[in-house]
C-alpha cells in the first residue's frame, strides 16, 4: 500500500468551534434505503421550523462555520425545505443540500435557488437501491451523476458536489469515476469518496460508564462481509493507477492516530482533456488563512465562478512548489493562454477506525458536526445519543469481563 506521510501535506486548521461546514438534520425520512447509512430511517422523522431554527442558533452560538450542509435522511423530502436554507441563508452561512437527488425536479431547485442555496452534494453509488437503477455499476452509474450536474448548470452559479459510499467491491471503479468528473471539469467541483464502516461485536465491547451495551439495535451495527478498514492511502493509490500524478495538498488527521487521514483533500488543476497539475500545501494554507481573514471563516465550497479561475490560483506558484510545477505544464503550450483552467476538489473520508486497543479513531476537527439537545455531536454517531444519550466506548473483546 502506498506510504503517505502527513507531515508532507497541510493540517487543515479545523477545530471544534472554528469550522468549515457545520451539519443540520432537520429530518431523518429518506426515500431510499442505502446500505452504510448511519441514521436510521423514521416515516415521522421530520423537525419542525422552530427546531430547525433551534439547531441553526446552537450553531451560531457555538460554532463558526462557512457552510451548512444540510442532511438527513434526506432534507429534500422536508415540507419546509426551502424555508430551511432560507434560514441557513439568514444566519449568513452557505445553505449545501446532501440529497440522493431523487426528490428534487427543475420547480423546486429553481426555489431553492432563490431562496439562497449554495451548493449540492448528491449522494450516488450502486448499493442504494435506486428503482430504476438496480444493477448498475459506478461507471454506469456516471450517466445519472452528469443528469444531475447538467441540471444544476442550467439553472446557474450552483456549487455541485458528489459522494458515494466505497465498498470492497467497489474500490476498482474510482478511477472511472475520477475521470469522469475531470471530463466534467466544468460543471462537477467536487467529488468526495466516503470508505464504509459499520460497528459490530466481533473484536469490541461497548460501554456506557460500567454497563455493558449490546448494539444489535443500532443502524450502523452490521455483520459485514466486506472489508471495514479501507484506509484513504489505498484509495490514492487506486487513482494513481490511472493518475500517477495525483496527490493530496491537505488532510484531518484522527483523534486518537496522529498520522492517520481521515479527511484527505487534493485540488487538482485541468480542462476537460488534460489535469496539469495539483495544488501544494502552501497554496490550500493560503487559501483557508486569507478566507479566515477576510471573512473571519475557514473555506468550505467555492463559488463556481471562482473554480473557473484556476490560471489565477497558479499565481500562487510563487509560494507553492505544486502549483509552480503546474504552471510551467500549462504554459508549455503557449496556446493555453487562451484556455480555461478548472480548479476541482477530490476528497477522501475514512470514518471511525477501530484500534487494538479499542479506542475509535474520529475526525479531529470533523466537520460533520450537528447538534443533540443544544449540544455539538458527532453526526455520524447520532444514533448512540438517541439511544443511549451517549456516545459508548469500546474495549477489546472481553477486556472489561
Amino acid at each position: 500500500m502506498t506510504e503517505l506521510n502527513h507531515l508532507d501535506y497541510y493540517r487543515l486548521p479545523w477545530n471544534l468551534t472554528d469550522n468549515s461546514i457545520s451539519w443540520l438534520e432537520p429530518t431523518a425520512k429518506c426515500n431510499l434505503y442505502c446500505e452504510g447509512c448511519y441514521r436510521l430511517n423514521e416515516k415521522d422523522g421530520h423537525k419542525s421550523l422552530e427546531q430547525i431554527r433551534e439547531d441553526l442558533d446552537v450553531f451560531v452560538k457555538l460554532r463558526k462555520a462557512d457552510g451548512v450542509s444540510i442532511a438527513g435522511g434526506d432534507p429534500l423530502t422536508h415540507p419546509d425545505v426551502v424555508e430551511i436554507v432560507k434560514e441557513v441563508k439568514k444566519r449568513g452561512m452557505k445553505p449545501i443540500l446532501n440529497t440522493n437527488g431523487l426528490a428534487l425536479t427543475n420547480e423546486l431547485l429553481v426555489d431553492l435557488k432563490k431562496a439562497g442555496v449554495f451548493g449540492f452534494t448528491f449522494h450516488i453509488d450502486s448499493k442504494q437501491g435506486r428503482p430504476e437503477w438496480k444493477n448498475k455499476n459506478e461507471t454506469e452509474l456516471n450517466d445519472l451523476r452528469l443528469y444531475y450536474a447538467k441540471m444544476l448548470a442550467e439553472v446557474g452559479n450552483i456549487s455541485c458536489a458528489f459522494n458515494s459510499t466505497v465498498y470492497e467491491d467497489t474500490m476498482k471503479y474510482i478511477p472511472s469515476i475520477v475521470k469522469w468528473a475531470r471530463e466534467h471539469i466544468d460543471i462537477v467541483h467536487v467529488i468526495v469518496f466516503i470508505l464504509y464502516r459499520a460497528a459490530n461485536n466481533e473484536k469490541v465491547d461497548f460501554y456506557l460508564g460500567p454497563k455493558k451495551i449490546d448494539i444489535g439495535e443500532l443502524v450502523y451495527n452490521e455483520d459485514p462481509t466486506t472489508r471495514t478498514d479501507i484506509k484513504a492511502a489505498e484509495i490514492v493509490e487506486l487513482i494513481r493507477t490511472e493518475n500517477p500524478e495525483f496527490d493530496p495538498c491537505a488532510y484531518l488527521n484522527g483523534s486518537e492516530k496522529p498520522d492517520s487521514f481521515k479527511w484527505l483533500l487534493s485540488g487538482r488543476l485541468g480542462t476537460k482533456k488534460k489535469i496539469f497539475g495539483y495544488m501544494g500545501r502552501k497554496g490550500i494554507e493560503a487559501v483557508q488563512m486569507f478566507n479566515h481573514l477576510l471573512y473571519d471563516k475557514y473555506l468550505a465550497y467555492a463559488k463556481p465562478k471562482d473554480t473557473r479561475k484556476g490560471k489565477l490560483m497558479l499565481l500562487m506558484g510563487a509560494f507553492d512548489k505544486k502549483l509552480r510545477k503546474t504552471f510551467l505544464s500549462f504554459y508549455k503550450n503557449p496556446l493555453n493562454i487562451f484556455k480555461r483552467l478548472h480548479y476541482q476538489t477530490v476528497l477522501i473520508i475514512q470514518p471511525v477506525d477501530f484500534l487494538e486497543d479499542g479506542r475509535q479513531n474520529m475526525c479531529d476537527g470533523c466537520p460533520d458536526i450537528t447538534v443533540w439537545n443544544g449540544k455539538l455531536v458527532w453526526s455520524c454517531r447520532m444514533e448512540e445519543q438517541l439511544n443511549f444519550g451517549h456516545n459508548l466506548k469500546s474495549y477489546p473483546k472481553g477486556f472489561m469481563n
